[in-house]
């Protein structure tokens, strides 16, 4: 089942309303590195070429809004995923295969994200997702 383009915007623009409070992203953050333990750790290991520790809090909290439209779309929680199903979607051409299963996901992370590093992340933590949910 794909993810609405009016469920990803519904979700940005309540995050995006929420970024007023200086603890909110904090909150996304740790929340996503506490659900998502395989998957943060996933990310804090590309931290050099990501560019440093701040980039790795900025892809952790995309991750976050991420799995929120996840969450909205199915109405249900995005499970823990493991090491082995990030290994298993990072395969092919990962942004192809996301503009296919989850496009309003992929066009996110097109607007949003403008680092190459980052987006692949971010592509393999959707397809890893959508793998799960």
């Amino acid at each position: 089942m794909r993810i609405s383009p009016d469920t990803v915007a519904e979700v940005v623009t309540e995050v995006s309303s929420r970024m007023t409070d200086p603890h909110f992203t904090e909150i996304q953050v740790g929340g996503f590195v506490q659900s998502q333990t395989p998957a943060a750790q996933y990310v804090g290991a590309h931290a050099d070429e990501l560019g440093g520790a701040e980039k790795v809090a900025e892809a952790l909290f995309h991750a976050a809004v991420i799995g929120l439209c996840f969450q909205r779309g199915y109405q249900r929680t995005v499970r823990e995923m493991s090491f082995e199903e990030l290994d298993y979607v990072a395969s092919g051409d990962r942004e192809q295969i996301l503009r296919e299963q989850q496009p309003a996901i992929a066009d996110y992370i097109e607007v949003n994200i403008e680092s190459a590093p980052l987006r692949k992340v971010l592509v393999l933590i959707a397809l890893a997702m959508e793998w799960v949910s």
